[in-house]
């Protein structure tokens, strides 16, 4: 068994605690040694496991250590990467037992594939790609880094989706659109022409109601 940790203890980051749980079940890979986080108190004491640290702590780290980014906003999750010098620290993907994943595919490090989601075929995601419960992603679809999709988001096929980009839940992308980095789709949105970069959107159909400096 490897060790892993979470960065974030937040409500995802206890959800996360639990995916690996359920994939210990079916097979054991991990020994989960608890949360690094900021914002809480070392330790503090989560669902009977501790916050170690924070980001310092992490990079003083001196064990070799798998860590996921429990963390939903995606600038926010990418910030937290690029502050980890550690060498020690390693990606791991985490992908929960009744994920239906097709041929062809091709997912990146550090990314939390919760259940219920389907991955058809011929589709990219990056790193660090968060896909909570119940999402689907259509044929040759292209996710860049850091994107957060919350539960039930629907992306059809030939979609591409740049980095940093938040989904909220129950979500709709329709096929052959381009949605730009940094962009923000709200809940509920059904998306059916491409969007700018640096954006946010809401609406059935979605309409740019923001542009971010």
């Amino acid at each position: 068994m490897k060790n892993i940790a979470i960065f974030g203890a937040g409500g995802f980051g206890r959800e996360v605690a639990m995916l690996i749980n359920q994939i210990n079940k079916i097979d054991i890979k991990w020994n989960f040694i608890g949360f690094f986080d900021d914002g809480i108190a070392q330790s503090t004491t989560i669902n009977d496991s501790l916050v170690i640290g924070g980001i310092d702590e992490l990079n003083n780290y001196e064990n070799d250590l798998e860590i996921v980014f429990a963390i939903g906003v995606p600038n926010t999750k990418e910030k937290i990467f690029n502050s980890l010098k550690n060498p020690r620290i390693t990606y791991p993907t985490l992908i929960h037992p009744n994920v239906q994943i097709g041929e062809y595919n091709k997912i990146g490090d550090g990314c939390i594939i919760t259940a219920g989601n389907i991955i058809t075929v011929n589709t990219r995601i990056g790193n660090h790609v968060i896909l909570n419960l119940g999402c689907t992603v259509g044929h040759d679809t292209v996710i860049d880094d850091f994107c957060s999709f919350m539960p039930s988001v629907n992306i059809s096929g030939e979609v591409n989706i740049s980095k940093n980009v938040y989904v909220g839940t129950g979500a709709k992308i329709i096929n052959l659109v381009d949605i730009g980095e940094n962009s923000i789709i709200g809940a509920g949105a059904v998306v059916s022409k491409s969007l700018p970069a640096n954006c946010t959107a809401v609406g059935v159909p979605a309409k740019v109601v923001k542009i971010h400096s």
